[in-house]
């Protein structure tokens, strides 16, 4: 089972490549179940930009489920609060979606809230009822959480805060069984296992990942990486690939494996 990572689009900003033969060719080689997509497919929210990036998205194949980040939110008022998800949920028809497979549970979580600029964090009774259904799916069926904003740290841009509460929404999504927690936000690529930063952490293996952003809103920008991830679920073994985008093909850069 393959499903492929995309974050961070910003339909509608100056960015660099979105899409194009080399995304195509990888999606064909590697026939990813499903493309999830963690936030900030807009710049500033707009219909347009939303309508511009489902179209994209579902135009590649594969079944796509998606999040909100902080872009997709209105940024004028009174919008951003009196209706926040409209133009998100007219697109994706929730904020929270779930796919299911015989071998695969993918859940998505909304993390960006209207008043945060650049953090987030989860509600209480989403996170809750995730943990539950995470614990109510059989152990044979790979469990995948994804969200916008991460909650570990990728290598240099570390000034952006993590999700707020992010302890306990590790502690409960390890206690549901969850095998690997995916994010983006910060436009870099990583992937770590709990163990190797939690000492405290049970037997069972938990993969914490960011995948690079897909677009490019600020060019200049130095610390950022362009491109994306594919996880593999395998018997008893967990992949992370990451690609980035150079001279019009994406090319792997780096390749991680944990067992479960």
């Amino acid at each position: 089972m393959r499903v492929l990572h995309l974050s961070d689009l910003h339909l509608g900003s100056k960015g660099g490549e979105i899409g194009g033969p080399g995304l195509e060719q990888l999606i064909e080689r590697a026939g990813p179940e499903l493309i999830v997509v963690s936030g900030d497919l807009a710049n500033r929210g707009r219909r347009g930009q939303l309508e511009q990036a489902a179209a994209l998205l579902r135009s590649l194949g594969p079944d796509v489920v998606a999040v909100p980040g902080n872009h997709d939110l209105p940024y004028t008022f009174p919008g951003r609060f009196s209706h926040p998800w409209r133009e998100f949920e007219r697109q994706w028809a929730t904020t929270e979606p779930i796919h299911r497979s015989e071998r695969l549970l993918v859940v998505g979580l909304n993390s960006a809230r209207p008043g945060r600029q650049q953090s987030g964090k989860l509600r209480r009774s989403s996170l809750e009822r995730t943990a539950r259904l995470l614990a109510e799916t059989p152990p044979e069926v790979y469990r995948l959480v994804f969200l916008h904003h991460h909650l570990t740290c990728a290598p240099w841009r570390a000034r952006k805060r993590p999700l707020s509460g992010r302890r306990r929404a590790l502690r409960l999504l390890a206690e549901g069984g969850v095998d690997l927690i995916a994010s983006g936000h910060i436009h870099q690529g990583s992937a770590i296992e709990r163990h190797e930063f939690d000492v405290g952490a049970g037997k069972r293996a938990l993969v914490v990942a960011t995948t690079p952003g897909f677009g490019r809103p600020r060019q200049r920008r130095q610390g950022e990486a362009h491109g994306l991830q594919l996880y593999g679920f395998d018997e008893g073994e967990i992949s992370v690939e990451t690609y980035i985008w150079h001279g019009g093909e994406l090319r792997l850069s780096g390749e991680r494996r944990f067992p479960r």
